[in-house]
């Protein structure tokens, strides 16, 4: 089974905002974990622990974590954040395919293998 890892803006307008980011990148774990993909999604993985620890804890965490994966999906909006950027930029520096959502969703129908 293929590990795909759900990159996108986290923060938002408010608390509003953060939260309709985690709704966000739930709904397309959700399709992908109904196409066969195992998924892992940082928004939900750390939802509101803002604060908790220094922002540079969780991207190098969040990083860590898709250098494990098999392929990164981009939610809209991923160029505007810090941290999605850096996580294309990782993907493309050491080959995992990055699929962005919502133009590669039939593709990546195509493509998950059991």
């Amino acid at each position: 089974m293929k590990v795909a890892y759900v990159a996108g803006p986290y923060r938002g307008q408010g608390a509003n905002g953060i939260v309709q980011n985690i709704l966000n990148a739930r709904a397309v774990a959700v399709e992908l974990w109904q196409m066969g993909y195992a998924v892992v999604t940082p928004h939900l993985n750390t939802a509101l622990m803002d604060g908790a620890a220094p922002d540079s804890v969780w991207l190098a965490g969040d990083l860590e974590i898709m250098r494990r994966c098999d392929l990164v999906v981009l939610l809209p909006g991923w160029a505007y954040s810090e941290g999605a950027v850096a996580e294309y930029l990782e993907a493309q520096r050491r080959g995992i395919p990055v699929y962005p959502w919502p133009m590669q969703r039939e593709t990546l129908a195509l493509e998950v293998q059991p």
